[in-house]
């Protein structure tokens, strides 16, 4: 981590920072953890945090919770809030899934999902963070009219990512959002240049 990253590591991470441990199942309180009772966002795999920051600024009365496991990232989202001034953030490191298994049902926002690693090679497309079994439990923490929202440039990946997100009864495709979302700093970089972007969103039912 840059000295910036890790001075805002240092001080944020106690307050706004918790580990996912393998094999923990004690419920998370989401109201404890951010202070009190709003609508929570769950982002998996939130890279350098720039959008993150960004919908978390623009959107004050929701929670952002977000999972990594890139340390520079965590870094970089935690100095993001405290520059921005931001108390709607808290940043979780580990296994997202791990994580998930502590979110009572039907009690997140939102869940989203951007860029995720596309596992190219057919031997490797179990890996997948979208699939049938991580889709339903990720749906079930949703609540009744949460929207699950999956944004990747891999073209066969968005072709399996829809095929698995319609295939699931309790979620209801939307439109497209009128006015998208912050891009990314993969996005911001060029990193998906001449590739489409496909973003998918869900509606749980």
């Amino acid at each position: 981590m840059s000295s910036r990253h890790a001075d805002a590591h240092a001080a944020l991470w106690p307050r706004y920072g918790m580990t996912v441990e393998d094999g923990d199942r004690s419920p998370l309180d989401l109201v404890a953890l951010f202070g009190r009772e709003i609508p929570v966002v769950l982002e998996i795999g939130f890279g350098m945090g720039d959008a993150t920051a960004a919908m978390a600024a623009a959107d004050p009365g929701r929670g952002y919770l977000g999972v990594e496991v890139h340390t520079p990232g965590i870094g970089n989202l935690l100095a993001l809030s405290r520059d921005l001034g931001l108390t709607n953030v808290r940043v979780a490191c580990g296994d997202a899934m791990q994580l998930v298994h502590r979110i009572a049902p039907g009690t997140l926002d939102a869940v989203h999902v951007f860029f995720p690693d596309p596992w190219p090679k057919a031997r490797h497309h179990k890996r997948r963070l979208i699939q049938p079994g991580n889709v339903a439990l990720l749906r079930e923490r949703l609540r009744p009219g949460g929207v699950f929202h999956c944004a990747t440039d891999w073209p066969e990946y968005a072709v399996a990512m829809a095929e698995t997100l319609d295939a699931d009864p309790g979620l209801r495709r939307l439109a497209a959002m009128p006015h998208g979302r912050p891009e990314t700093k993969f996005e911001r970089r060029g990193a998906v240049a001449g590739r489409p972007i496909s973003d998918l969103r869900y509606e749980r039912s």
